[in-house]
């Protein structure tokens, strides 16, 4: 589990523990070493959580753009279980983003650290790992990314470097599910809506008791935050639930090489977030793009 210190990459690791994974929960937020995120979550904390409720958890402080680390991370896992069922690729970089600047402005350190974070994280720790996954067959790969493969084709996302970092996570999920079919294993990039983390709730002044008011209230407004869209956003839990689901699915391979949301996921395996929403995000979110917020109805896409 790459990234497993917050938000999806937390949330996921939960519900793996508790039906049943030995999860190794892995990032760069430890005890008294925290990341340059500057947050207080650790790695040891979601560990801790599983184990809390039963299951079977192991933390990893990886680095997973340091290849000797990964490496010896894998041999680790090769070594304690001999062999790998599921590889979640969720780092993301998104604390790395500055919106409202073009490419030629754009501090070239700082924009190769969001790609990096974003996308080579991903590509390095799956280099690593399947050759293990493959021994196999019924492998899972999960590539955690944000946007559907439909909604970025058609919107730039604010960034060059955020655009391409999200864009080729998915890209790399088409990938591997090709090479992956050969050995029975499948490959899916999954997006989660406007995700009520952590990061979210705190960078928009609101916690999950607030939100909802808060986002109505802003309704017609533009420049405030949090943003009206924010009224369909969705905690963690429904992504962590729809990849549950489909890591359990004995007939998983037909998302091979797909791109989905945590909506669609959440609609086929009848799963919802933990008020009993079910919110399509991407959905309200293009909707958005020919029609105004005050003629948008967000219960028709709850």
């Amino acid at each position: 589990m790459a990234g497993a210190t917050r938000g999806a990459g937390r949330a996921i690791a939960l519900e793996l523990g508790r039906a049943g994974a030995v999860v190794y929960c892995t990032g760069r937020s430890t005890a008294g070493r925290p990341s340059d995120y500057g947050r207080p979550e650790t790695v040891e904390e979601t560990a801790g959580l599983i184990r809390a409720e039963g299951g079977t958890a192991h933390a990893v402080v990886v680095d997973h753009l340091d290849v000797s680390a990964v490496r010896e991370l894998v041999t680790r896992i090769d070594r304690e279980q001999g062999r790998l069922d599921i590889l979640i690729n969720d780092i993301g970089g998104e604390a790395y983003v500055e919106f409202g600047i073009p490419l030629w402005e754009y501090d070239l350190d700082d924009g190769m650290r969001l790609f990096d974070a974003g996308f080579r994280t991903h590509l390095l720790t799956s280099h690593a790992a399947l050759g293990l996954l493959i021994r196999h067959p019924g492998a899972l790969v999960v590539e955690t990314t944000d946007g559907t493969r439909d909604y970025n084709q058609g919107h730039f996302r604010e960034t060059v470097f955020l655009d391409l970092a999200k864009t080729a996570v998915d890209r790399l999920a088409f990938a591997e599910g090709h090479e992956l079919k050969a050995h029975g294993g499948t490959a899916v990039s999954v997006s989660a809506g406007w995700l009520r983390s952590e990061m979210m709730l705190d960078a928009f002044g609101v916690t999950e008791q607030t939100w909802r008011e808060a986002a109505a209230a802003n309704r017609g407004k533009t420049d405030v935050v949090p943003p009206y869209e924010f009224v369909i956003s969705e905690t963690p839990a429904l992504l962590a639930r729809g990849i549950v689901e489909l890591a359990a699915d004995p007939q998983r391979d037909q998302w091979n090489t797909r791109s989905v949301s945590s909506f669609e996921l959440a609609r086929h395996y009848g799963v919802t977030d933990v008020d009993g929403s079910r919110p399509d995000a991407w959905g309200f979110i293009a909707a958005m793009d020919t029609t105004p917020s005050a003629d948008l109805a967000v219960e028709d896409y709850r």
